[in-house]
């Protein structure tokens, strides 16, 4: 098996693609600041579960991995939340982000706990 094909990791992605054109909507003068810290936030959640699973032989560092998959995950809410209270013309798209990633972490998390429970190298 490999990480591409665990849900959490295909919907991150996926996240991430549209989390990053929709980015690229703001004001030029935010695309750098608050632009960039949803871009990197955003790649985060999926970067840190490739990464993980890398390590998937040691069940604590994948644990690991996957918690900051789940906080960056947080992080992202946090970035959306902002835009959505600055930029309320992107508010549509942006709503309907933000409630993927709760959906996201929601799933994140759940893995960690089959993780913590049931996973064998």
């Amino acid at each position: 098996m490999s990480y591409l094909k665990l849900d959490i990791y295909t919907i991150a992605f996926d996240l991430f693609i549209e989390t990053h054109q929709l980015s690229l909507k703001l004001p030029k003068y935010e695309l750098y600041e608050l632009g960039s810290q949803l871009r990197r936030s955003a790649d985060s959640v999926v970067t840190n579960i490739a990464e993980g699973y890398g390590r998937k032989i040691y069940k604590g560092d994948f644990i690991r991995f996957l918690i900051y998959s789940q906080a960056s995950c947080d992080e992202t809410v946090s970035h959306l939340s902002k835009i959505i209270r600055l930029y309320p013309d992107l508010t549509p798209d942006l709503k309907d982000k933000t409630e993927q990633y709760q959906r996201l972490g929601g799933k994140i998390n759940n893995f960690i706990k089959y993780v913590q429970l049931s996973w064998r190298t």
